[in-house]
């Protein structure tokens, strides 16, 4: 393995911390209530097409997708709008015209596509888990405050009433202080086999502008357009697939932040930890100090087809992806609401709904980018720290154990092949 140079990285983050290189950032445009916006579209196949349903109300000017079949209508839905293969040259082709971008390329190519688009001040609406490395999302996180962009990060179940009633029902402190967290995504998937079919590059794919900052490799549809989630070249495992969507639980419940230690619940046997492909399971763990909003916790991240013992254990009636541990007793949660498991066998008493419903998850963002109330999911107050940590859970499990994390000087130390998955790695021609 090609080791990354930490020093040249953080000096690539000093210098967006001193912004040196920009001279004087341009000012995102923010559009008034009932002006539209000139959205471009960056991957319009897959989730990228919901994202593009969701800006669909405002001018669709730009669509680029690398690959046109898996694009499908979406490449050519909107007469007026441009179409690209490259988000770079579509940007700055598009430079004057260009409001906001939604990315929805496979994880890779997050960093890249919002990266430029935001220092161009464009506001950016990013699908999940923000980025591929821990290092890209502190990156992003820092760029969106400097510029001063309207962000969401594809949080979808982030408005879902059932959220936010089990967020209510926490925040009342209806089981007491929480003490420990669990959470959950079920299944196996990852590790598959090594590819042997290595046919020629169809015709609709620019396989090279696919492969983005990732090192040269041939082509095989074992990786695209749909697999690649199971790779660590391009992927981030069941972890930066589901991750962000359910620790945005007792992320938003606790008001976590940065966690001060990342460990194993488990330690994986060697052969679990392979250099190309993702793990069929993991059980990591996030420590957090005290601060406002909750107590130093544990939470634990497990990918496990046995998640059903643990709420055995602690008694929880119900099911769902998140277990909360509290004084007086349980909540269990899901996406679309919770039950609670009192100690004492009393009735929990229903908490007030505090927390208005959402417009919509892309409305909010649109919203934001017109001026209006920050989005729920933006990079700086929310997501970048949560995608951080998620990124993170994978780079204690691949290094083989945990490590102490200094979040202020972005620094892991007690385990010397921490840095290797914690920074990025890209091709000559993508870095930064």
């Amino acid at each position: 393995m090609h080791h990354p140079n930490r020093r040249d990285v953080l000096k690539a983050s000093a210098a967006i911390g001193a912004g040196y290189w920009l001279g004087v950032a341009p000012k995102a445009r923010a559009a008034s209530a009932n002006e539209k916006l000139n959205v471009a579209c960056i991957g319009v196949g897959g989730q990228g097409g919901a994202n593009v349903n969701g800006v669909s109300g405002e001018n669709v000017v730009a669509v680029c997708d690398v690959d046109e079949k898996k694009a499908g209508k979406n490449f050519t839905r909107f007469e007026k709008a441009k179409q690209y293969h490259d988000f770079r040259k579509m940007l700055d082709e598009m430079d004057k015209t260009i409001d906001a971008v939604t990315v929805a390329t496979p994880d890779h190519t997050h960093f890249h596509a919002a990266r430029q688009a935001m220092l161009m001040g464009k506001h950016c609406y990013c699908e999940k888990p923000l980025a591929h490395s821990a290092w890209e999302c502190r990156e992003l996180t820092k760029i969106a405050k400097k510029m001063n962009v309207a962000t969401q990060l594809g949080n979808q179940r982030h408005a879902n009433g059932g959220m936010r009633r089990t967020v209510e029902a926490v925040q009342a402190g209806v089981i007491g202080r929480i003490k420990e967290v669990y959470c959950f995504i079920g299944g196996n998937r990852g590790m598959p086999a090594m590819p042997t079919d290595f046919p020629a590059v169809p015709s609709h794919l620019d396989w090279d502008l696919w492969l983005g900052p990732a090192k040269q490799r041939r082509y095989s549809p074992d990786y695209c357009p749909y697999k690649w989630r199971f790779w660590w070249d391009f992927g981030t495992a069941e972890t930066g697939n589901w991750g962000c969507h359910i620790l945005d639980i007792p992320f938003w419940a606790l008001k976590l932040k940065y966690p001060k230690r990342v460990d194993l619940d488990e330690v994986p046997e060697p052969s679990d930890i392979d250099p190309q492909r993702t793990p069929k399971g993991m059980k990591t763990r996030l420590e957090f100090p005290a601060e406002e909003g909750h107590d130093a916790l544990a939470l634990h991240w497990w990918h496990t087809t046995s998640s059903g013992d643990v709420f055995k254990k602690y008694g929880a009636k119900g099911g769902g992806n998140t277990l909360f541990i509290g004084e007086k007793g349980v909540i269990a949660a899901g996406f679309n609401g919770h039950v609670t498991t009192m100690s004492d066998g009393s009735e929990p008493v229903k908490p007030k709904e505090t927390i208005p419903a959402s417009p919509g998850f892309h409305r909010e963002w649109l919203n934001a980018c017109k001026g209006g109330p920050r989005s729920t999911c933006d990079f700086v107050n929310y997501t970048g720290p949560l995608a951080e940590a998620v990124l993170l859970a994978n780079a204690a499990f691949r290094a083989g154990g945990g490590f102490d994390w200094d979040a202020k000087e972005f620094k892991a130390s007690g385990n010397p092949k921490a840095d290797d998955y914690i920074f990025p790695d890209f091709r000559e021609g993508w870095k930064v």
